[in-house]
């Protein structure tokens, strides 16, 4: 397989390395540079890449190391790894890097349940002294007045806006979205299948037509492509005597033929690929679990034991709750029995709003909450939605909240999300999509 480095993240990160090795006059340099983007599109084996190719030395941290049952450890780890890079270039003469992973994962606040905890501050104050202090990096409990070789450090993850805001202010952290170009998909793409004498024509083809994929998903493509060859081994070796065959082999690997590379195939697999993504969106087995340990019957059922009316809107995108009934409108009486007229709206409703207008009221009326979520178009290919509000008890206010959300985010995303009584999230609906 051959590795292709896309030109703008090479250049980004030789220069910030580079710059933090060199005595440049009177200018501040970032010790840190944040990598972030979306899941999937190879960030940290591309920064391995990297390292590899300047032949410089990397010292790795994981976002599980930034947690422990003991107050201290993770911050003192920081700097134990900080200073050991700082050996490696010392006794090596070549410059090396600190690299944490997933930084968002280990100290980012999600939501409001994310536990704060006294190692999270810990983390994050560390972080921060070695950026304003990268030469004078002591361990706890001792102190050594020889100054500590500064180290360039590399942090990666999917949303920097859950870190600490000084962490990540500029003068500390340098920030690089990376968001591959479709050039640069071709170029990683065409290095994944090199090997195998796919035509160009046909990776351009591939990509395009999964053009909403993370480059790792078609690595992943060129896996499955195998499955078929070593199911056909255990069939034939036996799948009780499969175990001992592969451990206990001569010592030469198994050949395997060449799979069928045909546009048309990989398409096929790929399309099987995205099914079962769309499976694991659709099935929201955790709310369906957490119901049932709760005693309530799992949506799924519900929706299985009913037939479609012009009411499952209701069901489709909330879920089947008691109180969610058809919504009625509103009549006013003469005093006599008689009916004189159906109840109008006073004012001129946004168009998206007059549409969902009754299903709020129906979904407060059945006793359930109402959440308003917006996010812009680089955080919605990461999923990291923002709450604009959320709302019990009065439709009005919803509604109006509702007419604010769309008048102050006219080119984002927005969905209403469904709240049952303990609060968990039962289901959402699209509404705006820039």
């Amino acid at each position: 397989m051959v590795y292709y480095i896309p030109p703008k993240f090479l250049d980004r990160l030789a220069v910030h390395i580079t710059k933090n090795f060199l005595a440049l006059p009177n200018v501040k340099v970032p010790l840190i540079l944040g990598i972030h983007g979306r899941k999937g599109e190879g960030k940290t084996f591309m920064c391995e890449l990297v390292f590899k190719r300047m032949g410089l030395g990397a010292v790795y941290m994981s976002a599980g190391e930034l947690e422990s049952p003991d107050a201290g450890d993770p911050a003192r780890l920081i700097r134990l790894r900080y200073r050991e890079a700082g050996e490696w270039s010392r006794t090596h003469g070549r410059m090396a890097v600190l690299m944490i992973n997933d930084v968002d994962a280990g100290i980012g606040r999600v939501d409001a349940s994310t536990q704060y905890t006294v190692n999270t501050q810990l983390v994050n104050a560390t972080l921060m002294n070695i950026a304003d202090n990268p030469t004078n990096v002591q361990l706890p409990g001792s102190y050594d007045a020889e100054p500590t070789q500064r180290i360039p450090i590399i942090v990666t993850g999917n949303d920097f806006a859950t870190l600490y805001a000084p962490l990540i202010r500029d003068g500390r952290m340098e920030k690089f979205f990376w968001d591959p170009t479709r050039d640069d998909r071709l170029g990683i793409v065409a290095g994944i299948f090199e090997a195998d004498g796919v035509p160009r024509s046909d990776v351009e083809a591939l990509v395009d037509h999964f053009a909403e994929q993370a480059t790792d998903f078609f690595g992943a493509l060129r896996s499955r492509l195998y499955d078929e060859q070593v199911r056909t081994l255990i069939h034939q070796v036996g799948i009780d005597k499969i175990s001992q065959t592969v451990v206990h082999s001569d010592g030469k690997p198994m050949e395997f033929q060449k799979p069928n590379f045909s546009l048309q195939h990989l398409i096929e697999i790929g399309t099987e690929m995205v099914q079962e993504q769309e499976r694991i969106r659709e099935l929201r087995l955790v709310s369906e679990y957490h119901e049932v340990l709760k005693g309530d019957r799992p949506r799924s059922a519900n929706r299985a034991s009913h037939s479609v009316s012009k009411s499952d809107k209701y069901f489709m995108y909330y879920g089947d709750r008691p109180g969610a009934a058809e919504p009625t409108p509103s009549k006013s009486s003469n005093g006599n029995g008689g009916v004189l007229s159906q109840s109008v709206p006073t004012r001129t409703l946004h168009p998206i709003v007059a549409e969902v207008a009754e299903d709020i009221r129906s979904i407060l009326a059945g006793g359930l909450r109402l959440g308003i979520e917006y996010v812009d178009e680089r955080r919605y290919r990461m999923g990291s939605w923002q709450c604009f509000g959320t709302y019990d008890g009065s439709p009005e206010e919803a509604i109006a909240a509702l007419e604010t959300c769309l008048a102050e985010h006219p080119k984002d995303h927005i969905r209403l999300v469904t709240i049952d009584k303990h609060r968990n999230r039962m289901g959402d609906r699209l509404l705006q999509r820039p």
